[in-house]
């Protein structure tokens, strides 16, 4: 996504959704453009890539958890829905990072930050968090922290 914006992709996306009469597709891309939609007129802003970005983190998160509890409930119809609505949705995120990516982001962000002790944690997801975002699962990120900064 070199000078178009994640928005202007969007658009792009939905037309070819229209154009090859994919329902499913054009859904998940309507979803998330009316996401958009709602976040700038809520916040009276103009959404940039990066905010773009952790918007779609967002609703990734909520389409993972959703699907696991359809997946618990036996729910299996419900789950494939969401799933699908998943690897529509990453498409727009950049390519995510290797776990040895993460661990030495990780490494570098503790130095960086000379953190000391699980009282540290919150500075060191404050480093981290803006460079990972739409590329890593935050959750798993914390995990690694901690992991670090306990051992």
């Amino acid at each position: 996504m070199s000078d178009t914006s994640l928005k202007d992709t969007l658009k792009a996306e939905m037309k070819t959704a229209m154009k090859a009469r994919d329902k499913e597709r054009l859904g998940t891309i309507r979803l998330i453009q009316s996401e958009f939609k709602r976040v700038e007129v809520d916040e009276r802003i103009d959404i940039d890539d990066a905010r773009a970005l952790v918007i779609l983190d967002k609703m990734l998160k909520q389409r993972r958890d959703s699907a696991q509890q359809y997946h618990a409930a036996g729910r299996e119809e419900l789950a494939a829905r969401e799933e699908q609505e998943i690897a529509v949705i990453q498409e727009f995120l950049p390519t995510p990072l290797t776990e040895a990516e993460l661990l030495q982001l990780v490494d570098e962000a503790i130095a960086a930050s000379d953190a000391q002790g699980m009282q540290a944690m919150g500075a060191v997801m404050a480093q981290l968090k803006p460079r990972l975002q739409g590329r890593a699962d935050m959750a798993a990120v914390s995990k690694m922290v901690k992991a670090r900064l306990a051992g």
